[in-house]
């Protein structure tokens, strides 16, 4: 026990007295699990924290974010499947704007620290969905605009329609008689109606 102590010792006493990081702690604390639009740009962040071994915040250490390079996955805002941060006075570093590709299923982003000799890892776990965005063209409001001109087209058709019957009822002579009602047309929903049911 007495070696191992000391062999422990031995290897963290140059950090120590260099003022080095002996051991780095990494954590993802904003962005897990984030799910993604296909072929969108992500408005959340992804976020790690990087302490030492005594839980405080390591200033000015590397982090790499790299992102798979086939399968669902994406690009970082630089346009490159890998981005570098470095983490600021509280200990984080953050990277937005990630692209998504158009190929659905969860996916994972590896993250590595760097401070001097230490080193750390972690994964973090992404997920690009299978639905799509709705086209402006085909949101709710468009589509009830375009099914209503379809309906209004139906009811001026069926007005002709009946309009003209009127008008062939009397060139043949045959004039409706005045307490007699015209003849009744209908259109399923929405019903349109002419004349008396």
């Amino acid at each position: 026990m007495k070696t191992i102590l000391a062999r422990a010792l031995a290897a963290a006493l140059p950090c120590l007295l260099l003022g080095q990081t002996a051991i780095l702690q990494v954590r993802v604390v904003a962005g897990e699990g984030a799910v993604h639009a296909p072929g969108s740009r992500s408005t959340s962040e992804l976020t790690v924290e990087v302490t030492d071994e005594t839980g405080r915040p390591v200033q000015g250490a590397a982090v790499s974010f790299r992102l798979p390079e086939q399968g669902p996955g994406g690009l970082f805002s630089n346009g490159l499947s890998t981005d570098l941060v470095l983490t600021g006075a509280d200990g984080r570093a953050t990277v937005t704007g990630m692209r998504a590709n158009r190929t659905p299923g969860p996916f994972q982003i590896r993250i590595t620290v760097a401070k001097d000799q230490a080193r750390a890892g972690i994964v973090s776990r992404q997920y690009v969905s299978e639905v799509r965005a709705v086209p402006a063209a085909s949101a709710p409001g468009a589509v009830k605009k375009k099914g209503r001109g379809k309906w209004i087209a139906v009811a001026l058709i069926a007005a002709g329609a009946a309009g003209g019957a009127a008008i062939g009822l009397t060139r043949n002579g045959s004039s409706p008689s005045a307490g007699a009602a015209p003849p009744a047309l209908s259109v399923g929903p929405p019903s349109i109606s002419i004349g008396k049911p």
